[in-house]
């Protein structure tokens, strides 16, 4: 059975606001639609900024993990739960349970899945049985085709999986995912905002949280996503080149009538 309309009393929510960086060990990077990647610097220093500023969480993904098949971000995991006092959600190369209770256990909250979900969905309900859903993030990563439809892909976006991206986002909360994070590969780090259509269609009918990412230019994009119904947005371009500011995002979302964190 699909999963139904989301209740309107979960709304209002206040709005998370979720610093994305991206981890090519040791360095945070950033592209362009996830590729191009240029160097940004430690990421430990972006992430200590983004906690004091008022980030609501912090989203490491290791880049090249699922290329690679290794992860080098337990290190970088243990040093930031011991510094950052908010969640951490870490993906990147996991396959196994064990991957997941070794991010979980070096200070984690909860873990993203993308690669290995495609390639064993069973995987998903394996993991929200063992760590609970609300560990158990699922990314689906799009890319808008000629004919208007999305389809999912996984690497960053290197690779397609020949899924309905709708399709499989409404699989993955049926096979147990607690939350959803949807990127658009086309609009990621081009500061275009944004892919509203296919966001507003997955928030309104999952029963999970939806974080959106994927195209973040200015205050306005990030407003217009908000009044769609998702509980987060992750940022990343605009924070690393000092465009806009924690501070400033909470500022206009309160300005415009969109609750947030303290």
């Amino acid at each position: 059975m699909a999963p139904g309309p989301r209740q309107a009393s979960r709304f209002p929510m206040p709005l998370r606001i979720i610093p994305r960086l991206d981890i090519k060990a040791p360095n945070l990077v950033k592209g362009v639609r996830l590729e191009g990647l240029r160097v940004m610097g430690k990421p430990q220093d972006f992430a200590s900024r983004y906690f004091a500023d008022g980030a609501d969480e912090l989203y490491y993904q290791d880049i090249v993990a699922s290329l690679y098949g290794r992860s080098n971000i337990v290190d970088l995991i243990e040093e930031t739960a011991e510094h950052i006092f908010v969640p951490l959600t870490v993906g990147g190369g996991i396959r196994t349970l064990q991957d997941i209770q070794q991010i979980l256990r070096a200070g984690a909250d909860k873990v993203c899945l993308n690669t290995q979900a495609v390639a064993k969905p069973e995987f998903i309900t394996q993991a929200a049985r063992s760590f609970g859903t609300q560990c158990i993030v699922v990314a689906i990563e799009t890319i808008r085709q000629t004919d208007g439809r999305w389809k999912a892909f996984t690497d960053n976006g290197r690779e397609h999986t020949g899924l309905d991206a709708y399709d499989w986002a409404m699989r993955a909360v049926e096979l147990g995912a607690g939350e959803l994070l949807l990127t658009s590969v086309d609009r990621e780090g081009t500061f275009k905002g944004f892919e509203l259509e296919f966001i507003e269609k997955i928030a309104k009918q999952v029963p999970v949280p939806v974080v959106a990412h994927g195209g973040a230019g200015t205050l306005d994009d990030i407003v217009q996503v908000a009044k769609l119904g998702v509980d987060g947005v992750a940022i990343a371009g605009v924070l690393h080149y000092n465009r806009l500011t924690v501070k400033d995002i909470k500022q206009h979302l309160i300005n415009n009538g969109v609750e947030v964190r303290a």
